[in-house]
């Protein structure tokens, strides 16, 4: 069975779904939507085999397609979302799945009255290297987990067609882009805990935008444990490190390149198992990075929804927007917010 997509968004990461779909085994890629006359062009230029559509609409009207992938700007995921579940489409929606808690509430009831499946983009979950710290700690390796630590230093955003990354009405926050994801596995990583308690933050303001180009945050977790979150824009290159202190034991990864789809970055794992005093190294037998992540996401998403399942599901991707959302709010008022999900 092959799974026909239509490929919502034609922007840089658009165009990196659309490459992954027509690899994926199982996967095939029929139609693309694409608002702007140049990402038009070029997808008609590089994907000639798919009909091209200027309004998503159209393109959720056509019966040839079982899938869609929403790869457009933030502010537009719930909208389209419900138009594809509502279309009977299935839907692999990029983070954030919407940028208010209302409109996921939306887009989750979209879902259920539908009955089709929804799968919110948390690639970095299928990361050989970040699943595979995961799957050490589901082993006991480092006992209960009682400190995270996730810090991205990176250069600044790229704009976004029409400036939409720089536009708070339209990307929501700068903590709903890349932080959204470390929330996610810090949750993940420390579900074992219950869902997080409090969070507080601080952050420096960029310019007249209302957005923080350096942030941190302290999520705090049941029994005193706790994870640090922190992205700073004003750097180079990107860089990104996980700590993980456990009862027993510890974990330490790091992966740098130029950007954050480098094909040749460095990266490493290292782990002090429970009983030992010395570290090792965790060999990892498949590249890591954005580029392998999302080949990976689109290979076991075709896989998922061809067996009638989701993979990563929504009511995780709520959770993380709720988290972006109250760390926001922390930052603008200098408290400590209490978390309800």
């Amino acid at each position: 069975m092959v799974l026909r997509y239509g490929l919502i968004g034609f922007g840089l990461f658009g165009r990196l779904h659309a490459r992954c779909i027509e690899n994926a085994p199982g996967a095939e890629l029929v139609a693309i939507a694409a608002r702007g006359e140049d990402s038009a062009n070029a997808a008609r230029e590089s994907h000639p085999r798919a009909r091209l559509y200027r309004d998503h609409r159209e393109l959720l009207a056509d019966p040839a397609v079982d899938a869609v992938s929403i790869v457009s700007a933030n502010h537009t995921h719930a909208a389209i979302a419900i138009d594809a579940l509502e279309a009977g489409k299935h839907v692999l929606l990029e983070k954030p799945m919407a940028t208010t808690r209302e409109d996921c509430d939306r887009v989750l009831e979209a879902a259920r009255r539908s009955g089709k499946l929804l799968s919110i983009g948390f690639e970095l979950r299928l990361s050989v290297q970040w699943s595979r710290i995961k799957g050490l700690i589901e082993e006991g390796a480092i006992g209960r987990p009682r400190y995270l630590n996730v810090g991205l230093f990176r250069h600044p955003y790229r704009q976004g067609s029409g400036g939409w990354r720089y536009d708070p009405e339209r990307v929501g926050s700068w903590i709903l882009e890349e932080p959204i994801h470390y929330y996610d596995l810090a949750m993940w990583y420390m579900a074992g805990l219950g869902p997080p308690l409090k969070i507080s933050a601080r952050g420096t303001p960029a310019g007249e935008r209302a957005m923080y180009d350096n942030f941190s945050s302290v999520l705090t977790f049941q029994d005193g444990a706790y994870a640090t979150i922190t992205q700073s824009l004003a750097g180079f290159g990107h860089h990104l490190v996980v700590e993980i202190a456990g009862a027993e034991g510890a974990i330490r990864s790091t992966w740098s390149g130029a950007d954050a789809r480098s094909t040749s970055p460095q990266f490493e794992l290292a782990i002090r198992r429970a009983g030992r005093d010395a570290h090792e190294a965790v060999p990892l037998e498949k590249p890591s990075g954005e580029i392998f992540e999302l080949q990976e996401e689109i290979r076991l998403v075709t896989q998922a929804f061809a067996a009638g399942r989701t993979l990563v599901p929504a009511e995780d991707g709520r959770k993380a927007v709720i988290v972006c959302l109250e760390a926001e709010r922390a930052v603008r008022e200098g408290s400590e917010v209490a978390l309800r999900f």
